[in-house]
């Protein structure tokens, strides 16, 4: 493959028409979607009508006329179109880990008993889910079990309560069979907790058709809903109804205008909100959520994700194909090649090993290319991190990203003392 053949697929993209509805930074390549989506061309003014009328004009008179009030549930039913599920079983409120910590409480109650005392989860999962994992299995007398990802079915024995896995690992870009895993957890007696950080608005999610119990899910990365945006909480409706959790605010009850001193749950999802909703928050997350639903007229008849699930698994495969025809020796491969088993994402490690893959993402940064590193352990080396976001993604993006990753061995700019100073972020 070449620059040329990269135009080509470009020209012929069904999709090359949605990058119009973000504000792209001249001069940047943005493979770090995974972490921080891109600002919708519509949030700005968005954001501005919600503040100068909405909030400067209508005051408090907008929670009824600029409908504010029901705005979690309205951006729940679009999310749910992305992640498999059906109207009235999505709303979006608090954060990733506010919502983990919820779901996680509701499972808990519902199965925990003498003999299951196990939380059991992927060692390599996302750190924050870990910790609350970790701090709830204390307060309420469980365990957490960490495995690595190929023992976790062998590991669903009858002493587990809750499989606990994020979809799409954020550090190797492995994807689990979440329909495989969770009919596992069912056959052992364990409930079924996704967390859809990792791939909501990025692969193909099937909630319902894979029979999960419950699922969380982050705003701000593939859903475009700026940095710190809302996150959802989606309840299979057995569950729904019968559930509790902890964080029992007044905006989670049934009538809050009542104003009743007893806490009486909101029937279904509604009762997973807490307190007064962040609406600007919510009003710059619906236009994020707006860009991926925009890809729906060309799925056809296979569904919601199909064309970009197509184009993601395209874009991955050549920027493996150029890293290791033009970087030959330097990388090996963390992301799995196969398909199924792959999210939108590729991460590569350093066949040297060392820490150089810091400075390396560092100096690819300073020109443009802009991507992420995440720290290795024992276990895991050093991980440069490159996220696929097919809204705005172009073949002759991954030719130039692959490009200036030459000039940096070539120059041997990673080695420069700048791109080797650690910053908080990384």
């Amino acid at each position: 493959m070449n620059l040329d053949d990269c135009r080509r697929l470009d020209a012929q993209d069904p999709l090359a028409a949605l990058r119009d509805q973000f504000i792209l930074p001249e001069g940047v390549i943005y493979l770090d979607g995974n972490s921080l989506g891109v600002l919708p061309r519509a949030a700005p003014a968005r954001i501005a009508q919600v503040v100068a009328e909405e909030w400067g004009q209508g005051l408090i008179r907008s929670w009824n006329t600029a409908g504010w009030f029901d705005l979690p549930q309205r951006l729940g039913d679009k999310v749910a179109r992305l992640i498999g599920a059906a109207p009235g079983e999505v709303v979006c409120t608090d954060s990733t880990s506010i919502n983990l910590y919820k779901v996680l409480f509701a499972a808990l109650s519902q199965a925990g008993d003498d003999k299951r005392r196990v939380v059991l989860s992927e060692r390599s999962n996302f750190p924050t889910d870990l910790y609350i994992a970790e701090s709830m299995c204390r307060e309420r007398g469980f365990r957490l079990e960490l495995v690595e990802a190929d023992a976790l079915a062998s590991a669903l024995t009858d002493e587990v309560a809750v499989l606990m896995l994020t979809h799409v690992n954020y550090r190797t870009g492995a994807m689990h069979d979440m329909k495989a895993l969770t009919e596992r957890a069912h056959a052992a007696g364990a409930l079924a907790l996704w967390d859809l950080a990792h791939s909501a608005g990025a692969v193909p999610i099937a909630l319902n058709d894979c029979n999960a119990d419950y699922a969380i899910g982050c705003g701000y990365k593939y859903l475009n809903g700026g940095p710190g945006a809302p996150a959802f909480v989606w309840v299979h409706t057995r569950h729904a109804g019968q559930f509790e959790q902890p964080l029992s605010g007044w905006w989670g009850h049934a009538a809050p205008f009542e104003f009743n001193p007893h806490y009486r749950p909101a029937p279904g999802i509604a009762r997973y909100l807490c307190g007064t909703q962040p609406i600007v928050s919510l009003a710059a997350l619906e236009c994020g959520i707006d860009t991926v639903l925009a890809a729906a007229p060309f799925d056809g008849d296979h569904g919601s994700m199909a064309a970009l699930r197509a184009k993601s698994l395209a874009l991955t495969d050549a920027f493996i194909a150029l890293v290791e025809a033009r970087c030959p020796g330097r990388f090996s491969l963390v992301t799995p090649r196969a398909h199924a088993e792959r999210g939108s994402q590729v991460c590569l490690a350093l066949q040297e090993g060392g820490s150089g893959a810091y400075a390396i993402v560092q100096a690819l940064i300073a020109r443009g290319v802009i991507g992420d590193f995440r720290a290795g352990d024992s276990r895991m080396p050093d991980i440069l991190r490159f996220g696929f976001t097919p809204l705005y993604l172009r073949f002759e993006d991954v030719w130039n990203a692959v490009e200036h990753l030459v000039q940096v061995f070539a120059d041997d700019e990673w080695k420069r003392p700048e791109f080797n100073q650690k910053l908080a972020v990384t």
